[in-house]
């Protein structure tokens, strides 16, 4: 009989073993769902989706791709709808000298000219920086031409709007790459035209950051208006949907319903700014 009684001991499992062990099943099923995502969306990214924008059907397009970025550019306006480009981590500490040779495209119908900028006090602020193609000297070119630049207040151009600049090659660093979009608000009038071609320029202007090899994918938008910004760049963060419902253009609708409905709503500058 003592013999019965030490057997049935010795068969008894601890109760905790069956709570464990859901656990576990769970913790794997999390962390390989993330990674089939996190796979998708590097298919995405592969064939450059994720920076295609649907613009808005009532500006005026021409689509031109450059090695760097895209440009949706508005021969009415003269400046650029929006322009798009992934940026990775090593590209994010490249090392090609800046070039400072703003040049028109003489290939894009509407394009500005160098002396609509002269004089007019507005700086030729760039959508896609020069700091994000430091990666190769044709994406440095590139950057300078004037398919990429609209008419910036000094106070934007070298304020708040650089500052993002820079962070955003902070984030890219952290999350190995981002997705940017970025360029004027076009829904609103003008406030002025320069230069004898008459480019216009802005109110306001928006950028919008998709990282989505986060874990999870996280998204962030901003506006700013073409002048000083006060409280910086967390008083102009809004979501991805709030830029979309600004501007009329459709970001990264390539990316699977459920992930987008999330990324897209989300503004929780507080995260992205302990990003080092």
């Amino acid at each position: 009989m003592a013999r019965r009684r030490r057997r049935n001991r010795r068969s008894r499992r601890p109760v905790w073993v069956i709570p464990a062990f859901v656990v576990i099943c769970v913790a794997v099923a999390y962390i390989m769902e993330h990674h089939a995502v996190a796979a998708e969306l590097r298919q995405l990214s592969r064939i450059d989706s994720l920076e295609r924008v649907v613009t808005n059907s009532d500006l005026t397009e021409q689509l031109i791709e450059y090695k760097g970025m895209i440009v949706s550019f508005n021969a009415d306006m003269h400046i650029p709808n929006w322009v798009s480009w992934e940026l990775t981590r090593d590209e994010a500490t490249g090392v090609e000298p800046r070039s400072n040779a703003f040049a028109p495209d003489p290939c894009v119908d509407g394009c500005a000219s160098l002396s609509d900028y002269r004089g007019s006090g507005y700086d030729r602020g760039h959508m896609a920086p020069a700091g994000d193609m430091k990666w190769d000297p044709e994406t440095m070119r590139e950057s300078f031409l004037l398919t990429n630049i609209c008419p910036q207040a000094k106070s934007l151009n070298s304020g708040s709007w650089k500052r993002l600049e820079e962070k955003c090659r902070i984030w890219a660093q952290a999350d190995s790459a981002v997705v940017i979009v970025c360029g004027p608000v076009l829904t609103a009038v003008p406030v002025e035209y320069i230069g004898a071609g008459r480019v216009a320029v802005p109110q306001r202007f928006f950028k919008v950051i998709l990282s989505p090899y986060a874990d999870p994918p996280r998204g962030i938008g901003f506006v700013m208006p073409n002048g000083a910004v006060p409280g910086g760049m967390q008083a102009c963060a809004v979501s991805i949907d709030e830029v979309e419902a600004l501007t009329g253009h459709d970001f990264f609708s390539s990316l699977p319903d459920d992930i987008e409905d999330v990324v897209e709503s989300q503004c929780k500058f507080n995260y992205w700014s302990t990003i080092r």
